[in-house]
């Protein structure tokens, strides 16, 4: 192939031993062109170093050592075992690979195949042997002498290790010198960071464990700041288009609003508050992250900021993920502010079209002053009068793109967005950069706890007496299910358990089921009927979980426990912790002796925070993070829960860089720029930079 062809988007079916059959084998990768092999980053590495001559091994001494298979053999041992071993031939002396009851091994050698074994040497008479080694299986043409460490790539079905490695390879060879740097010289060397040619080499072909590490690091910090700045490229972007209106907050407008809540403030609700009305005072849109666990008193606080835009002579509105909640938030702030002059509008899916459209002129014309809703709130027929703030409720159900759409008119409303599950602080810095944050520390005082237990097999029956007790005693419950429908895992569904309990443990109590495929009207009633009294058990799914809040429901039982994700079971417990009454909860596992370590977690600990850095350590950020945008968080080779001081260090010096430099501005930047919108711009709505 001629020079002149030299390309990051050559086929990788025309690169030297690669070839079609191979390129077809690598297009479910997504690897087409030479780039896509080139950024094709491993998941792993297995240890190949300390290459040693057949002269030079040593007892016990990692090792590892290429040869051709010369030999293969299988047998049973006087023991019973099968016995595989795989002779190999060197330059210099040969050496026998064993593994013990692994047939299945057998199936991946040939003679005549080269191989590269790994593994600790012993003396077996005066031969040389390796018990259960790593093997790199080599490809006709694969340079063995390529590095001390194997990667490991990520794979799809009919792809093998060995076709990416030589697509990888080959990739390299052809064009990895036009890999164009990301980073201005001065920024490479105050960070110590490998030069983008060094590290793409050493990522995929490492030569020591340093330079390994060097090249991940190099690429990790790349990721992570990469998002920092799409991040804070997003909240620019966002706050250059408009202004917001002003509002001032001075102490004749806070001592109504505080006059108008049935219950004092609390230190750290008065604190976020102060956060908040600063914001409100700015021309700059606030774009605010509140945090707080469960019963921490989020509502009051966003009551406060929306009477406060009311006060100013503006519009409030509070965006609800589904139905169920907007309603909640409804009825909480009719409560609340019975018999005063704050006009309250209702705005959802499930209204009639009269219903709807004369609440849609209540609101043009200004008339409604707090409009609670939810996606029927940016369905684009909504227009308000002067809307001066939005609360988003439950912010991880919806996206920066909902989030632009509420902006209309020649101002740009402050946005207050809330989530009750709390977020450890390494995830909240990574993906909620476009965002301030708030967090209540801690919850009103004689906020009472909820006792939590864990029922294993052969514990029902003691649970259930327990649980009719208290519904005896006047109290109502919840009954939470996995799903609404049978399951292939053998999940108890919603209807099932329904008939189960009316006609077992709760035959003599009142029953009645909601879930998420009922019509609006429909749960609506079931949930008026429950918070009424008509209902002693709610039988449900997860619908449940968050905004649902009827003081009286006190104590909850959870079928299949080790099916829920830890966060969302601290979020059903948070239902029955919502009055005077301690509550209690009781998860139902289906297996007794086995180790559950979410359910585990949940029975040990109440506090959010510390279940939110332990659902991190068992799941990832992936679930964590949920539909928070339009995109997924994709990372390629950071990871959020091992590089939390990468994380910090990324965040510190973006926002150091947009101190000095907030339009990136700086030449020696272009190219850096033009990676962080081609790598986040669809997630993240990001237009044309600079």
């Amino acid at each position: 192939m001629d020079s002149h062809e030299r390309s990051l988007t050559t086929p990788l079916e025309r690169l030297p031993g690669v070839g079609t059959p191979r390129a077809k084998r690598l297009e479910p990768l997504g690897l087409v062109t030479v780039r896509d092999a080139i950024i094709h980053f491993p998941r792993d590495y297995k240890d190949f170093s300390g290459a040693h001559a057949f002269a030079d091994l040593r007892e016990g001494e990692h090792a590892s050592v290429a040869g051709e298979v010369i030999d293969i053999g299988m047998r049973t041992t006087a023991g019973g075992r099968q016995l595989l071993a795989v002779l190999v031939q060197g330059q210099g002396g040969s050496v026998r690979a064993v593994w013990f009851n692994m047939p299945f091994m057998a199936k991946k050698f040939a003679v005549g195949m080269r191989v590269v074994l790994a593994g600790n040497p012993r003396r077996a008479g005066a031969a040389w042997e390796i018990m259960h080694p790593e093997v790199r299986f080599c490809a006709a043409g694969e340079d063995t002498s390529r590095g001390e460490f194997l990667a490991i790539y990520p794979l799809a079905e009919g792809a093998r290790q060995s076709d990416v490695r030589l697509a990888v390879q080959a990739a390299l060879d052809h064009a990895g010198d036009l890999l164009q740097e990301a980073f201005p010289d001065d920024w490479l060397a105050a960070k110590k960071l490998l030069p983008i040619h060094e590290a793409i080499r050493e990522i995929h072909f490492p030569t020591s464990q340093e330079k390994l590490e060097a090249a991940q690091r190099r690429f990790i910090y790349q990721e992570l700041f990469m998002l920092q700045l799409a991040l804070r490229l997003h909240r620019a972007q966002q706050q250059d288009r408009k202004a917001a209106p002003v509002m001032a907050v001075d102490a004749r407008i806070d001592g109504r609003i505080q006059a108008r809540l049935p219950f004092a403030l609390t230190p750290s609700q008065r604190k976020v508050i102060a956060e908040i009305v600063a914001d409100m005072a700015k021309t700059e849109p606030m774009n605010r992250l509140l945090q707080g666990d469960v019963g921490s008193g989020k509502t009051a606080v966003a009551v406060y900021a929306m009477l406060a835009a009311v006060a100013c002579g503006h519009q409030a509105a509070i965006m609800a993920p589904t139905e169920l909640l907007a309603r909640q938030h409804m009825a909480t702030l009719e409560r609340l502010l019975a018999g005063g002059r704050v006009k309250l509008e209702l705005l959802v899916g499930g209204q009639t079209q009269a219903q709807r459209r004369k609440a849609l002129e209540r609101i043009a014309a200004g008339v409604s002053q707090i409009v609670v809703g939810t996606q029927a709130l940016v369905s684009g027929t909504a227009r308000f009068k002067s809307l001066g703030l939005v609360v988003i409720d439950e912010q991880h159900r919806f996206g920066v793109i909902q989030r632009a759409l509420l902006q209309q008119g020649d101002t740009e409303p402050h946005v207050l967005v809330m989530t009750a599950t709390p977020i450890p602080r390494t995830i909240a810095h990574a993906i909620y950069g476009d965002l301030d944050q708030s967090i209540i520390e801690r919850g009103p005082d004689g906020r009472q706890p909820v006792m939590t237990y864990r029922i294993v097999p052969g514990q029902e029956e003691q649970w259930w007496d327990h649980f009719r007790k208290k519904l005896r005693e006047g109290r109502q419950g919840y009954v939470v299910v996995p799903a609404v429908e049978e399951s292939k895992k053998g999940l108890a569904s919603i209807s099932s358990a329904f008939e189960e309990l009316a006609n077992g443990p709760l035959e003599a109590f009142r029953l009645s089921l909601v879930h998420g495929r009922l019509k609006s009207a429909e749960k609506q009633a079931v949930m008026e009927d429950f918070r009424d009294r008509r209902i002693d058990v709610l039988v449900c799914t997860s619908v449940i979980e968050v905004g649902i809040d009827v003081p009286n429901a006190t104590v909850m039982t959870i079928l299949d426990a080790e099916s829920f994700g830890l966060s969302q079971l601290h979020q059903l417990r948070g239902r029955v912790a919502r009055g005077p009454v301690a509550g209690i909860c009781g998860a139902i596992t289906s297996s007794g002796g086995d180790a559950h370590p979410r359910v585990d977690a949940f029975v040990a600990s109440t506090n959010g925070f510390e279940l939110a850095d332990r659902d991190l350590l068992l799941r990832g950020p992936g679930e964590l993070v949920g539909t928070r945008q339009s995109g997924r968080l994709d990372l390629y080779v950071a990871d959020l829960r091992k590089h939390e001081e990468v994380v910090a260090e990324a965040r510190r010096d973006a926002l150091d860089l947009f101190g000095r430099d907030p339009t990136l501005a700086d030449p020696t930047l272009d190219r850096l720029k033009k990676l962080v919108v081609d790598r986040w711009g669809e997630t993240l709505g990001l237009g044309q930079v600079g």
